[in-house]
């Protein structure tokens, strides 16, 4: 589940890109580094994830994990795979774009409730936000505007996308999330429940 949820929450991502009405603040800085130094976005993604992970640890000594790591690599790969397929055609119409839009949200927010549901890890820049949480003494929501917005702006002033999508994006992605992770863990704990007697008899 926790792979699967990478995959489709990169899905959305590939959506949400290919309708041009604005992304995620930190896929704004992604694809603003992709335009001015090249690489790809799933690249970038991986590489700022590194020194997300790097600064977690020296801000707040929050050690990288195996599931950061994973979420990581696997979402960057995914992310540039879906595009190198190029199996999203973008959309002309305004309409049309703002559905696949819409879509793009809804499947990213399904693929990360997916992913959080196992508990293997957060993503790196998750664990940033606890660290300036914990370093600071901010509220989450606090340290989460201020990352974000900052990043925003860097990812502007290298060309990346901002649009109304991007604020869309802000607003709708947590309750959707929060609703997605309790369907997800009442899924994994139906499918532990079944697996539990054939375990049990296997021992």
């Amino acid at each position: 589940m926790f792979i699967l949820g990478l995959f489709i929450g990169a899905f959305g991502c590939v959506l949400a890109i290919k309708a041009n009405l604005g992304v995620a603040p930190w896929d704004t800085f992604h694809i603003g580094l992709q335009k001015t130094f090249g690489l790809t976005i799933g690249i970038w993604s991986q590489l700022v994830g590194v020194v997300v992970i790097l600064s977690s640890y020296v801000v707040a000594k929050i050690k990288p994990t195996f599931g950061m790591f994973l979420n990581m690599i696997c979402f960057g790969s995914f992310l540039d795979l879906i595009l190198w397929w190029n199996i999203v055609l973008e959309p002309q119409s305004l309409w049309t774009r703002l559905l696949m839009f819409l879509l793009g949200v809804i499947v990213m927010t399904i693929g990360i409730g997916m992913y959080l549901s196992p508990r293997l890890g957060a993503g790196p820049r998750d664990s940033f936000m606890l660290a300036m949480n914990e370093r600071l003494g901010w509220s989450i929501q606090k340290v989460r505007l201020i990352i974000e917005i900052t990043v925003l702006l860097a990812g502007a002033a290298l060309g990346g996308p901002v649009s109304v999508g991007t604020v869309l994006i802000a607003i709708l992605t947590g309750p959707l999330i929060q609703r997605t992770i309790p369907f997800w863990q009442m899924v994994m704990k139906k499918q532990y429940d079944l697996m539990e007697p054939v375990e049990r008899q296997a021992g």
